[in-house]
Parts: structure tokens; sequence; C-alpha cells
């Protein structure tokens, strides 16, 4: 979800404004996927690189992350959405980390979409973390080291319990993952859309669907062995 403070300096806004206007993004992205039967949707909210911003604009966002959550509980239980998060969340501030397992402890029961925040996420961080649990459990005899396949490492990813990726969007014209999933997105088809977050609604959204839709999806293979 790119372009916050690109959309708010264009408008002579202060960078805080961009975000406050692409919570508003994030409910109609939210609400338009659940309603096209969209099982899953991960929003990269929050990057373990973002830590690296001017104070006062990561205060910003955790404070709009806490009001957020408050606010778009009601919104998640009328969609019978649950939500949950994926990353280093014990790094986010005791207020944030609090509302968000409230509300995803309220939520858990949902079962028409899961949609999942990344906070403090970072793939590279992820990846790291899977070497490390794996190898302490060959260490320690738990896992063979001949038995390591790929559904073993998706067993120790923050997503174990999330598909694989079908479709990343990016907005705001960058062309770059930026540490997103990167073991997840391995086939994924990449959108990217010059139109900045605090813009981007409903019709991007389909729009990124169709052009999807109308890939071929081959996963190593030929056009003739998948038609």
């Amino acid at each position: 979800m790119d372009g916050n403070g690109r959309w708010a300096k264009q408008k002579g806004f202060i960078r805080a404004i961009g975000h406050e206007n692409g919570t508003k993004s994030v409910r109609e992205t939210v609400e338009a996927c659940a309603e096209l039967g969209i099982k899953n949707l991960t929003l990269y909210a929050f990057s373990t690189e973002n830590w690296k911003r001017p104070k006062l604009e990561v205060d910003t966002l955790m404070r709009l992350l806490v009001s957020s959550l408050k606010k778009e509980i009601n919104t998640l239980q009328k969609n019978n959405i649950s939500l949950k998060a994926i990353g280093k969340l014990s790094n986010l501030p005791k207020k944030v980390h609090k509302e968000l397992k409230e509300v995803i402890e309220s939520t858990k029961n949902n079962s028409r979409m899961t949609l999942t925040l990344a906070l403090s996420y970072g793939s590279r961080d992820e990846l790291l973390n899977v070497v490390k649990e794996i190898s302490y459990k060959v260490k320690n005899n738990i896992i063979s080291a001949e038995n390591i396949d790929e559904s073993i490492i998706n067993e120790h990813l923050y997503t174990q319990n999330l598909p694989d990726v079908d479709l990343l969007i990016r907005t705001s014209g960058e062309q770059r993952i930026s540490n997103f999933l990167l073991w997840q997105i391995a086939y994924a088809e990449l959108y990217f859309t010059k139109v900045l977050w605090p813009d981007f609604t409903q019709q991007h959204l389909c729009d990124a669907i169709i052009e999807y839709q109308n890939r071929e999806r081959r996963f190593g293979k030929t056009s003739e062995q998948i038609s």
C-alpha cells in the first residue's frame, strides 16, 4: 500500500494526512475483496525497515493503527472477516500489541475472509527465523536434515496457515517487492499501478483482478499442457 506520503506532498499536506486518507482505501479494499469472494487478503502495513523513518511519522502510524483497529472491528464483524497479523509483533508498542490481540481474538471465528496485516514484517527476517528454527530442530534430532522440503519450510513461516500468493498489487508506480513475502510470491502474478494508495478504489482493484484473470499461469509447464 504505497504512496501515502507522496499523495500528501502533492496536495501540500504533511505525510500524516496521507496515512490517514490511506485508511479509507484499506476499508474499501477489504470490503470489496470480501464481496468478490476472495478468501485471503494480506496488507503490507509496516515493514521492519519502516522503523527507520522519522519518529513522528512512526508514532503517527502506530496511533493510526490503534484507532483503525478500534473503528473497524464492527466492519470486520459485519463482514464475517477474521483478522490475523504476521511479523515481529513483539516490537510493536504495548498499546498497539494489546489492541491487535483483542481484535484478533474477537474475530477468530469469522470465516468469510481472512485479513492479515503484515506489521514490523520483513521477508528476509522471516526466512532467517525459519533457518534458525529448523537448524535448532535438526541439532536436537526433532527434524532430520534429509527430510527438509518445501512443506517443512512452509510450516515455519509466519504465513504457515495461509496459501501462496496468487496476485500481488503494488501502488504508486514503484516496481519492486520491498522485502515482502519473498518465498510466498514465487509464482504470484505481479501488478504495478501508478495510482497512489489513498486514491486506490474498488475499480482499481477490479482492474487488477481482470488483468490477473487474463494472464496465463503455467507454473513451469507449457501453454499446451494447461490448455
